[in-house]
């Protein structure tokens, strides 16, 4: 069963067709989702839909039972303060202990979860993490909702394993953590597409040269979700518990620098280049502006915050060698597929 909740980064269309396609010994998927499309859904005769809401026990109850595996995805995904931190942690951490109640409830002897990067870093600080790995020792500070549920969520999940379930067996619990995600119909990718557009087709260029980062084909994550699942099941007591920066052969570059690869086929190239400082100056504006029109009861969630460009002009970038060591992962997608996908998409 995959379960996905206001997450645009995997669309349910690319799990369905990736799950049916790659994983025969699969008899059925379950898709629990708060608006499932139907129109979507190949091979409906191995699919079953259910609306329902991961903050919702009730809801989780009735689509797990007898399910071998639970990939949970689910997350309101917001750093840009468009729900309220209270919203954030209802669907991230609240959802979250459903799940695991569920799966403990419903017997299901596996869940794999979707983290993030985020749970490590960029700080706010903007110390940089350059193509570590899950041993490399860095200052985590978290101070906005989003990256601070993720990090509680993932650890609830992984405190989680080994608990028994119903039946008797024993939960193997593993967290993935993607960087930054992309792939087609990414909804920031698409408004970075026409924000290009009317702009002429050339896009100034705002981040620091250095500002490495890794992406990941959206492809690519859900792969892996299935190899963590196949690997959970044959070797509990060597996998469970763990986690897994999750990326591929995507090749590093900051993030503008990445989207003009992605984004350059459909005419969109990059214009002149703003001093960082004054990008950083006009995040920090931003932030200040927000909180006082907050006190007025205006919203302002603009795409650049102080939190959205110390993520974006810190160097973050990282390997996968554990992921390959452990669960066997090599990149489904080489990167002039994930690039084509993308752009076709």
């Amino acid at each position: 069963i995959w379960d996905s909740q206001s997450n645009p980064s995997i669309p349910s269309w690319m799990w369905t067709l990736l799950l049916l396609e790659a994983a025969p010994e699969l008899r059925e998927l379950r898709i629990l989702d708060l608006n499932p499309d139907p129109s979507t859904v190949p091979e409906r005769d191995r699919v079953r839909l259910f609306p329902g809401d991961v903050t919702a026990l009730s809801a989780l109850s009735a689509a797990l039972g007898g399910a071998g595996a639970v990939l949970h995805s689910a997350a309101l995904v917001d750093v840009w303060g468009r729900c309220s931190p209270e919203e954030v942690a209802k669907v991230n951490v609240l959802g979250t202990k459903n799940v695991i109640r569920a799966c403990r409830a419903a017997g299901v002897p596996v869940l794999i979860y979707t983290s993030s990067m985020e749970v490590v870093g960029p700080n706010t600080r903007g110390d940089p993490f350059v193509r570590g790995d899950e041993e490399t020792p860095y200052p985590t500070r978290h101070s906005e909702p989003y990256p601070l549920s993720k990090a509680q969520a993932e650890r609830l999940v992984l405190e989680a394993n080994g608990k028994p379930v119903a039946g008797g067996a024993r939960l193997v619990t593993l967290a993935l953590r993607p960087t930054g995600i992309f792939g087609e119909r990414h909804p920031l990718l698409e408004l970075f597409y026409r924000r290009g557009r009317g702009l002429g087709g050339r896009v100034p260029r705002t981040l620091p040269h250095n500002a490495e980062h890794a992406r990941v084909y959206a492809g690519n994550v859900a792969w892996m979700h299935l190899l963590a699942a196949r690997a959970a099941r044959a070797r509990p007591a060597s996998v469970g518990g763990e986690f897994f920066f999750c990326y591929d052969a995507s090749p590093w570059a900051p993030y503008e620098e990445f989207n003009l690869l992605l984004l350059g086929p459909a005419g969109i190239s990059g214009g002149p280049r703003v001093p960082p400082k004054l990008s950083a100056l006009l995040a920090w504006f931003n932030g200040v502006l927000r909180a006082v029109l907050g006190r007025f009861g205006v919203f302002f969630a603009p795409l650049l915050n102080p939190y959205t460009w110390a993520v974006a002009s810190t160097p973050f970038s990282v390997r996968t060698a554990k992921a390959e060591r452990e669960l066997g992962y090599r990149p489904l997608f080489s990167w002039e597929e994930a690039r084509e996908r993308t752009a076709g998409g």
